[in-house]
């Protein structure tokens, strides 16, 4: 049985609530000239980066799409000169844009992508938020994708946890709404010696086929409630539609689109 397909795959209230959640500020602090004129009326250029796919919609000022939603194959190898070329490309079938959000699967500190385990290695210390911004010269905020598309989601009450299931493993952990940044689940040790990513992502799911791979999901669930003693779980990710556990009201499953719409929340924190 899949679990639970309806509730997760609806549009919920807690999706507009996370849209407004305020982000901690993880960009080089430019962000202020979106401060110009009448903030209401921005239009943020949203784009969610993955190991398989790069994702791009424009949203209004509510973190409501006013584009279509764009995506291209990941290039390989996933290097920034060729990711940033193809997102010149995406740019350029977008309308005007007054700002940019950026979902990156890895982790982020001061605008630049620390690790980036699923992509090239060449990410490392990479300034994305600058090398964007001249690039684009546009205010541009950059944060963990895993985040990005909890705030799309969120409810903004108690301990929540967001789990992404795609080429790797996304985390981002949020109380009463603000994120606690820099969490890595991915990479942490679980079973065996092995990490949450060796065991759950799509590597593993691909080698162990998909009723074993369940059961790990359902085990890795268990665990994360042990740990974080969370009041709700949010599953998306691709792999996400592969789920067939046992449905809880506190477990609910995200669509991969509030990758996009979650990034309007990292210019909250400016107004």
């Amino acid at each position: 049985m899949r679990a639970g397909t309806k509730q997760g795959r609806s549009k919920q209230a807690g999706t507009k609530q996370g849209q407004t959640r305020r982000a901690t500020k993880t960009g080089s602090g430019k962000a202020a000239r979106s401060r110009q004129g009448n903030w209401r009326n921005l239009t943020t250029l949203a784009i969610d980066i993955g190991g398989s796919g790069l994702k791009m919609m424009a949203l209004d000022s509510q973190g409501h799409s006013v584009s279509e939603r764009l995506r291209v194959p990941t290039p390989h190898p996933a290097s920034p000169g060729k990711m940033l070329a193809i997102l010149d490309e995406m740019k350029a079938q977008m309308p005007a844009f007054d700002r940019v959000s950026v979902g990156f699967p890895g982790v982020i500190k001061q605008g630049e992508t620390l690790t980036a385990a699923n992509l090239d290695k060449s990410w490392v210390g990479f300034p994305l938020e600058q090398t964007l911004e001249q690039k684009w010269g546009k205010p541009v905020r950059v944060c963990n994708d895993a985040a990005v598309q909890g705030y799309g989601a969120i409810r903004g009450r108690g301990v929540e946890l967001v789990l992404t299931l795609g080429t790797g493993v996304g985390s981002a952990l949020y109380t009463d709404g603000r994120l606690c940044p820099g969490l890595e689940l991915a990479h942490h040790p679980w079973r065996k010696g092995k990490t949450y990513e060796e065991l759950i992502g799509r590597a593993a799911l691909d080698k162990i086929g998909h009723k074993k791979w369940n059961r790990l999901v359902e085990r890795a669930i268990a665990q994360t409630e042990a740990l974080f003693n969370w009041d709700h779980l949010y599953i998306g990710g691709g792999n996400s539609r592969k789920l067939e556990i046992e449905p809880r009201p506190e477990v609910t499953l995200i669509e991969n689109e509030q990758g996009l719409t979650g990034g309007i929340a990292l210019w909250q924190i400016a107004n």
